[in-house]
């Protein structure tokens, strides 16, 4: 499979959940290092979020590394940097996005790794941790989460924003409580 057929698939790969891996998050640390080996002088901090990051959490197999820089203006102008290091974005969708940068990682015609660039210190990034380590910390919240995202899954298998939406409102509910 070339490139673009690969990257074609990736960005059309259906939302199918798989049991916690524990290699999930060697796989973090590995990207995570190589990622401040590349971008010292941009990234703040690098951390691992979504659902890979929760021990024993069903996850899509793709590690979601958020990373902080100094201002939107310096997100907004690492496309080209980004792509040399294997990510690839979509100007248009990101032209969409106040708070953050999106770019993804794929390989055989699926994705690999999620790259969200937000302002550290920020709600964006305060915002992403607090719901992670919510989910680390409560194993009843986590469970109720899990279930959703089974439910959420099945319904939206082919329509990974409809998935992504339709988790908001849990995501949403367990902030307002942290």
């Amino acid at each position: 499979m070339d490139d673009q057929d690969s990257l074609a698939a990736a960005i059309h790969e259906g939302v199918v959940l798989h049991a916690h891996d524990p290699a999930w998050p060697v796989r973090f640390m590995e990207e995570r290092e190589r990622l401040l080996g590349l971008g010292a002088d941009v990234f703040i901090d690098v951390q691992h979020i979504g659902s890979t990051a929760v021990p024993g959490l069903p996850a899509k197999p793709i590690i979601d590394l958020l990373a902080g820089v100094a201002c939107m203006a310096v997100a907004r102008g690492l496309a080209e940097r980004v792509a040399a290091w294997g990510y690839t974005g979509s100007t248009e969708f990101n032209a969409t996005l106040a708070d953050r940068q999106w770019f993804m990682r794929h390989a055989n015609g699926h994705r690999t790794h999620h790259l969200h660039v937000v302002v550290h210190g920020e709600p964006a990034w305060l915002d992403r941790l607090r719901f992670r380590d919510v989910l680390r910390a409560d194993a009843g919240i986590a469970a109720r989460y899990a279930e959703l995202k089974q439910q959420l899954a099945q319904a939206h298998a082919a329509d990974r924003e409809a998935y992504t939406q339709a988790k908001e409102g849990f995501v949403r509910k367990v902030l307002e409580g942290a």
